[in-house]
């Protein structure tokens, strides 16, 4: 609808001779939902954009505007300009309210469109080290990651969902090596285990499970023999960890891409060279350096270390040149807020390939704080000690977790109170959203044990809908593909969780006139007004079903 209006608009101005004031570039103007339903369904303030550039009076211009969508029939009833400068939008309720039917004639489809027309784009989150379990915010980069694969689906791409395993360095040594020191300490062997080492709990557990396992026949040789093994023993099963806790959490990805692979098929030498061809890498104090200063980063960034180690960023310049290999015209990485600093350095990576630095999204996200009750609940890093992604399932469950880690833009800092989480009140979120699905369920089912059928799209007169709740019911459901299409633009997947908050507060609203007045319940004595009323029943449960499944969440029929 939004995208209708603007076009209108552009049509009002090349029909004033207007266009050319704004100029191409110019699209600071918007098409908003104002907050009193008296300035209209829509409004924009493109006259008032256009009066400090036309030099004219906004007013008046906002009345040529205006003028000039008069004769524009369909969607809009009428138009209005007001002071000082805004042109008001409201829509044509008759023809709005066949959205309705067109919902019910669509079902799961509803929503849906092509935006993408076919874009093949890779979507890699979460690729969290496979040093230790899941933590919280993991959690937050799943649920983003796989809700905005869902609504990219939705609008037409071809989404590839992947996890990046870093499974080569020095991090995965000292996994290796904090796993073995606790295997002797396990056998009274006074091992030294320095700071630095990982010191959480699931290493001791470990390093048990591998004695009951092998023995003791590791203490017969050297801790630089026995490495390669307690490497590849506690990665494998901390991978298998995170695989099954990403399972249950509703993430599945398409691919697994392992960083080892890119050395074993000599990818990261291979994209090195090409790049030494091109005069993008240099030799100096015998280490190999990227030039990553010629494309916006502060300085040049080693890539091998003078005693032959590759760094991280080898790896990642030969896993973005792996990516577009395989096809991706677009690819969008989700990382933690921390590597903030990162992303010039992998846009030169991008155009250092020859590829336009556009393609590639990457998504920040930011902390998590968990909270009881509103207090902080502590955790120490340094002692080892996190909360995992696996105990706030257990605790508040899939659902809303998902929810809640999706409540605010990534960008945003996110409060995660776990006792919120799992009240059944109208202050937590998920459960406002999906008691709405529920009583449309129940509205719906009590129709049916009442002998009513429930009817099709074409078996209801719905210029019946008349109570302004009921309009702004329809306005919801009109505006959802909306939403879903701006979701995938601007890659902001809480914008579905915003929408869902205002229609169920708006169907809670209308369920509980129900109960101050009988001729505002949807199962009424008018057979006709109860028809009509189940219709809009059906369409918003389609909705909010629809909504729910992109973010992961079910959409429960009783609770």
């Amino acid at each position: 609808m939004r995208d209708i209006i603007r076009s209108l608009i552009d049509s009002s101005l090349r029909r004033c001779d207007l266009a050319g004031a704004l100029g191409d570039a110019d699209r600071s103007w918007v098409v908003e939902i104002p907050k009193r339903p008296q300035h209209g369904d829509y409004s924009t303030n493109v006259a008032l954009v256009l009066a400090s550039v036309a030099g004219r009076p906004a007013l008046e211009l906002a009345r040529e505007i205006a003028a000039g969508l008069e004769d524009q029939k369909g969607y809009i009833d009428r138009v209005e300009a007001v002071p000082p400068g805004f042109v008001n939008f409201f829509l044509n309720k008759e023809l709005l309210r066949e959205t309705i039917r067109e919902v019910v004639r669509l079902q799961d489809s509803y929503g849906r469109s092509s935006l993408g027309s076919g874009e093949f784009v890779q979507v890699e989150f979460v690729s969290a080290n496979p040093t230790g379990p899941l933590h919280v915010g993991h959690g937050r980069g799943a649920a983003l990651g796989d809700a905005l694969a869902n609504i990219l689906e939705a609008t037409g791409y071809r989404v590839f969902r992947e996890y990046y395993v870093n499974d080569v360095g020095r991090q995965m040594e000292i996994l290796g090596r904090s796993v073995y020191r606790r295997y002797l300490q396990e056998l009274g062997v006074d091992a030294e285990f320095p700071d630095d080492f990982y010191k959480g709990a699931y290493i001791r557990g470990l390093a048990r499970q591998l004695l009951r396992e092998d023995g003791e026949k590791w203490t017969e040789v050297s801790e630089a023999e026995a490495l390669p093994y307690f490497m590849e023993y506690a990665k494998e099963r901390i991978l298998a960890e995170i695989q099954r806790d990403l399972e249950e959490f509703g993430v599945r990805y398409d691919a697994w891409f392992r960083e080892s692979d890119l050395f074993r098929d000599m990818s990261v030498q291979r994209v090195l060279d090409g790049l030494r061809e091109k005069g993008l890498v240099y030799d100096l104090d015998g280490a190999l350096w990227f030039r990553s200063s010629s494309f916006g980063d502060e300085k040049d960034r080693v890539v091998v270390r003078s005693d032959g180690r590759t760094t991280y960023l080898a790896s990642d310049i030969a896993y973005h040149a792996n990516k577009f290999e395989r096809g991706f015209s677009r690819v969008i990485d989700i990382w933690g807020a921390d590597h903030h600093g990162y992303v010039p350095r992998i846009k030169g990576v991008i155009q250092a390939l020859g590829r336009d630095p556009g393609c590639l999204n990457v998504l920040l996200v930011q902390m998590v704080s968990l909270l009881r009750d509103g207090v902080p609940v502590s955790m120490s890093t340094r002692a080892g000690e996190f909360v995992t992604l696996r105990e706030v399932m257990d605790e508040v469950g899939v659902d809303a977790a998902r929810y809640m880690f999706l409540m605010r833009s990534h960008e945003s800092q996110l409060d995660f109170d776990l006792e919120l989480a799992k009240r059944q009140e109208r202050e937590n979120p998920v459960y406002y959203v999906q008691y709405a699905h529920a009583r449309m369920c129940s509205i719906l089912k009590e129709a049916e044990q009442r002998g009513l059928s429930l009817p099709g799209p074409e078996d209801s007169d719905l210029s019946l809908l008349s109570m302004a709740e009921e309009w702004e019911l329809v306005k919801d459901i009109v505006l959802y593909p909306e939403v879903v299409e701006t979701s995938a633009r601007k890659l902001e997947p809480h914008r579905l969780t915003f929408f869902l908050d205002s229609l169920a507060a708006d169907f809670h609203a209308y369920y509980n006139l129900g109960w101050l007045d009988k001729k505002a319940r949807v199962i009424c004595e008018d057979p006709q007004m109860t028809r009509a009323r189940l219709l809009l029943v059906r369409a918003l449960k389609t909705v909010v079903g629809n909504a729910l499944g992109l973010l992961g969440v079910t959409a429960p029929e009783g609770m």
